[in-house]
């Protein structure tokens, strides 16, 4: 397992952690996700699902619940 976490611009209501998880948990090799003071930290199996690809989709799924990640 791997594990890679994203600096958020701001902190997530409750509703927008659910529908993160529901828009990257079910992704095949996600193993879980957390979200906690403005971070987001998600738990998958490398060789089911790429680092490239994890941040692509994490990226996407922000931007769709309106906030953005920090570099």
């Amino acid at each position: 397992m791997r594990k890679i976490s994203f600096k958020v611009e701001s902190n997530l209501c409750d509703d927008c952690v659910l529908a993160l998880r529901r828009f990257i948990g079910h992704l095949d090799g996600v193993d879980d996700i957390d979200v906690e003071d403005g971070r987001v930290v998600v738990n998958f199996d490398e060789l089911k699902i790429t680092d490239k690809e994890i941040s692509r989709i994490t990226k996407d799924s922000m931007e769709k619940l309106g906030y953005r990640l920090v570099d």
